[in-house]
C-alpha cells in the first residue's frame, strides 16, 4: 500500500508503549498524518514521528468526561480515533452517539459487541452458543460457584480476571495457578476483596509455539479487508506472557482458525481492527480460542511490515473511503523479535528446549524487532538504556 493524496485528516493514536508506537509507524509508512494522546513520558514519544494533540495542553489518553472536553476544545475540524487499548476501545464506542460524530470518526463496533468480546466471562458463554472450541470455563461470584466446578476432571486450572487489562495493570499477571480447590477458594475471595471479578479456567496444555494468532480487519460492509497469520515461537514470561518471537506463517495453515473468527465475528456483528489467539490443545489437536483483542494489537506494525496494514484500513472505513483489501500472499516466514524479553526467555531454556543456538541466532539476524528500527532508532535506544540504568540499580525494566 503506497501514500495516498486524500490523507488529509489526521488520525489520533489512542494508546501507549509499543502498541501505540506500532500504530504510530504504521500511519506514517502509508503517509497518514498522526498525533498521540499519551503520558508525556510514554516510550512512543521518542519516536521521530510522534507528535502530541494539539492544543493548549496535550491530551494524555486519560479517559472520561475530561476526555469528551480535549476532544470538542481540540483545534482539529476532524480526525480519525484509533484505539491501541482495551478501554480505550470500549470507550470510543459511545463517540459516534455523541456530539462530536461529525468532527471524530472511527470504524468500530457497538458496545454490546465489545463488551462481550472484552468480558471474558460474557465471551465464554458467547462462544458456546456459537460452537466455537475454546477452553473449560466457570465463572465465579460465590463460594458455592467454586464447590460446583469439576476441578479432578480438569487438567491445570487457573483462575483470570474477567477485565484482563485491569487485572494485568494492578497484578502484573495475567492468571493465576491454582493446584487444589482450597486454593482456588483462598486465591478467589484475596482478588474479589480487591474488587476483581474473576473466572476459573481449564489450562490448554501445550507448548509456546502451539499458540497462533487470526489478526485481521473487519469493514463497515461486513468484508474482511485483511487477514495475517502468525505463530508464536516463544513466550516471556512463561504460560501468561506475552509472545517474545513470532513468525509469519500462511493463511492456509490456519484455515479451521479463519474460518471460526469468521463466524465468530459475523454473528456479533463486528467492525473494525482485530485480532483472535488460538491454542492448539496438544490433547486432540484441536484450536481453542482463547481471546480476541478489539483493537489494534502489539505486533500490529508487524503485520504492516508484511503488507497487511489494519491501522491503514481502520483509517479508511472510519472515514467512509474505499477500503483497500490486503494480499492473502502476504510476506510468510518472517520473523519478530522482542530482543530484550527474548533474550531472557532464551536464557533460562534448557538446551534441550532451546534447541541449537545458532538457529536463534539466525531468528535475530533475519527478523523485525519489536522496537528497533534503523530508520526510527530512539525508542529501542531509550528502552535499551532503561533497562541497562535499571540493571545497575538492580532493579527489573517495566
Amino acid at each position: 500500500m503506497g501514500k495516498r493524496d486524500d490523507y488529509s485528516v489526521p488520525a489520533i493514536v489512542l494508546g501507549r508503549g509499543p502498541t501505540a508506537l506500532g500504530i504510530l509507524r504504521c500511519l506514517t509508512m502509508v503517509g497518514i498524518p498522526a498525533y498521540v494522546a499519551c503520558p508525556a513520558s510514554d516510550h512512543v514519544t521518542h519516536s521521530r514521528w510522534y507528535r502530541p494533540t494539539p492544543g493548549r495542553e496535550a491530551w494524555d489518553g486519560s479517559l472520561g468526561p475530561h476526555a469528551i472536553e480535549r476532544l470538542r476544545h481540540m483545534p482539529l475540524p476532524k480526525a480519525v480515533l484509533i484505539a491501541g487499548a482495551d478501554d480505550a476501545a470500549l470507550w470510543l464506542t459511545d463517540l459516534p452517539g455523541s456530539e462530536l460524530a461529525s468532527r471524530y470518526f472511527l470504524s468500530t463496533s457497538s458496545r454490546e459487541t465489545q463488551e462481550i468480546l472484552q468480558d471474558k466471562s460474557r465471551f465464554s458463554a458467547f462462544l458456546e452458543s456459537v460452537h466455537v472450541p475454546h477452553p473449560r470455563t466457570f465463572r465465579i461470584e460465590s463460594d458455592a460457584d467454586i464447590e460446583a466446578i469439576p476441578f479432578d476432571e480438569l487438567d491445570r486450572v487457573f483462575i483470570k480476571p474477567v477485565n484482563s487489562q485491569k487485572f494485568s495493570d494492578v497484578t502484573g499477571v495475567k492468571g493465576i495457578w491454582v493446584k487444589r480447590k482450597d486454593e482456588l477458594h483462598a486465591a478467589w475471595r484475596r482478588l474479589h476483596d480487591q474488587g476483581f471479578r474473576l473466572m476459573a479456567q481449564e489450562y490448554v496444555p501445550g507448548t509456546a509455539s502451539d499458540h497462533y494468532f487470526v489478526d485481521g480487519f473487519l469493514d463497515g460492509r461486513g468484508e474482511m479487508t485483511g487477514l495475517f497469520a502468525r505463530q508464536r515461537i516463544r513466550i516471556s514470561p512463561p504460560d501468561f506472557g506475552n509472545s517474545s518471537y513470532c513468525r509469519s506463517i500462511p493463511l492456509e495453515q490456519l484455515q479451521t482458525p479463519v474460518d471460526d473468527v469468521k463466524r465468530l465475528l459475523a454473528a456479533l456483528n463486528y467492525r473494525g481492527i482485530f485480532s483472535a489467539e488460538f491454542k492448539r490443545d496438544k490433547r486432540d489437536g484441536v484450536y481453542r480460542i482463547l481471546e480476541v483483542n478489539t483493537r489494534a494489537w502489539t505486533y500490529v506494525e508487524f503485520a504492516a511490515r508484511c503488507s497487511v496494514n489494519v491501522c491503514e484500513m481502520a483509517y479508511q472505513d472510519a472515514l467512509g473511503l474505499p477500503v483497500q483489501r490486503a494480499t492473502l500472499d502476504y510476506k510468510a516466514g518472517a520473523g519478530c523479535v522482542d530482543f530484550y524479553r527474548d533474550l531472557s526467555t532464551v536464557q533460562a531454556q534448557s538446551a534441550q528446549a532451546r534447541g541449537p543456538l545458532w538457529n536463534i541466532l539466525l531468528q535475530w539476524a533475519g527478523a523485525y524487532y519489536h522496537s528497533f528500527r534503523l530508520d526510527d532508532p530512539k525508542p529501542g535506544l531509550h528502552f535499551a538504556m532503561q533497562v541497562l540504568t535499571r540493571r545497575w540499580s538492580g532493579r527489573a525494566p517495566g
